[in-house]
């Protein structure tokens, strides 16, 4: 009998989001530059992997996880503005890329401010 193996972090919505915006990026045409695809790739990849990774730990490292997260949301931004700067995705794109980004943010802030109580 073959058991799903489920971990803890995989049921935080802040990740599916994490996940679901990692697809969104992978979307990107691929004949763009490969830097600026390969930075954004990474950026969205961090954001779930942060959150994974410090989902098992203590409150306050598990915070300084998210900030990393944070951190990386934010390069993502950059990357979608040089994107859309450069024609490689259109307005309409970089639009959807930063209602994503704001609701992860939003999420990950919530998140954060659950963990200091």
């Amino acid at each position: 009998m073959e058991e799903n193996i489920k971990f803890s972090f995989e049921d935080l919505k802040v990740y599916q989001k994490a996940l679901d915006f990692v697809d969104c990026v992978y979307e990107i045409p691929k004949s763009e530059l490969y830097n600026l695809t390969s930075q954004f790739k990474r950026a969205s990849i961090s954001i779930a992997l942060n959150t994974a990774e410090g989902s098992g730990d203590t409150n306050a490292q598990f915070n300084r996880f998210l900030t990393i997260a944070k951190h990386s949301l934010q390069e993502c931004v950059v990357c979608s503005t040089i994107a859309k700067r450069q024609n490689y995705i259109s307005e309409t794109q970089d639009k959807e890329n930063r209602i994503k980004l704001s609701e992860l943010s939003k999420m990950i802030t919530s998140l954060q401010k659950y963990l200091k109580k």
